[in-house]
């Protein structure tokens, strides 16, 4: 299960095979943050009905109608710049976003992309809003169109090509999104990479993460408010733990740990706990569980939250 972007009914429910400081960072976290507390809510979007089921950490739970799921990619962002997360969906169909205001809660309906157009919303001008973003894949290459909130322009950046993975990430820590990529190698087992272009000063860097099966779980896991390069890797069979592969960029060390289970489970990475870290978590569809290993000692907590067959939102960052 390579790409969890695409829309849920076609992959996202396949789970027979088996997502504090700088702008860019503090985006990362707000795309789950719904109430504006610091810490991610745990939510989870349900087929059968197309709702938005919240559980806010600081209390409450909200339950909203908001997409459809045979059409709809779930795109959360903060594209106000409220410091909250907003219910946002990019149909596919039409090439239209459908986001739910959370300062005032209005509607804004705003057509940019096409069908076949993957969303890729983040905040690539440092300006603390998430931009509407697509990335298009045609004649060999990747595209990729950002609305741009800090100037209301649109601009298109080529990087990638048709067989490479979106990844972008906040790699060089200036609160900007990165353009970046991730390549896989001639076959299932071999080495992929890396390949970003930095906002900072428009400079690659190229690094070998990770193989070409990986599935990519961006994340801060050690808050330096910079993006690390982490993958996370399925095993043989439904009942193999998922192996994570993260390097800190605080200093080029390697974190691995094996966090859930290759057939039930899909990521769900955030900072639940909103000490600025992310945290390695999986939500478990057999069951409706979160679990999620806290950053700053390690302990495993459980959440009861959904049902079977529904998609937990914090993997909609996964590819």
């Amino acid at each position: 299960m390579k790409a969890c972007f695409t829309r849920i009914s076609v992959l996202c429910l396949g789970l027979s095979v088996l997502a504090a400081a700088a702008l860019g960072q503090a985006t990362l976290r707000r795309a789950m943050d719904y109430d504006a507390d610091g810490n991610a809510d745990f939510t989870i979007f349900r087929p059968a009905n197309n709702f938005w089921y919240i559980a806010r950490s600081g209390g409450g739970v909200t339950a909203q109608p908001w997409g459809i799921a045979s059409q709809d990619y779930m795109a959360p962002g903060d594209y106000d710049g409220d410091g909250r997360a907003d219910i946002a969906v990019f149909r596919d169909l039409t090439g239209v976003w459908y986001i739910i205001n959370s300062s005032n809660n209005s509607v804004r309906v705003v057509q940019f992309g096409r069908t076949g157009d993957e969303p890729v919303a983040r905040d690539y001008d440092g300006d603390g809003k998430t931009d509407l973003a697509v990335a298009r894949r045609e004649n060999g290459t990747i595209t990729w169109f950002v609305l741009r909130s800090l100037t209301g322009t649109g601009t298109a950046f080529q990087w990638g090509s048709t067989g490479d993975f979106t990844a972008p990430g906040d790699y060089d820590g200036d609160g900007k999104f990165d353009y970046a990529i991730h390549r896989p190698g001639t076959t299932a087992a071999a080495q992929a990479v890396y390949f970003i272009n930095n906002s900072r000063d428009g400079s690659v860097t190229t690094y070998p993460w990770g193989i070409s099966t990986d599935l990519l779980v961006p994340g801060d896991y050690d808050g330096d408010n910079k993006t690390d390069l982490a993958v996370m890797r399925e095993g043989p069979t439904p009942d193999s733990a998922l192996t994570w592969y993260i390097l800190r960029s605080t200093d080029g060390s390697v974190l691995v740990r094996s966090y859930g289970l290759t057939g039930s489970d899909l990521n769900a990475q955030s900072d639940y706990d909103g000490d600025g870290k992310t945290d390695i978590a999986v939500w478990r569809d057999t069951a409706g569980l979160y679990y999620w290993l806290r950053s700053r000692d390690e302990v495993t907590n459980i959440f009861q939250w959904g049902s079977p067959n529904d998609y937990p939102i914090a993997s909609y960052d996964t590819h």
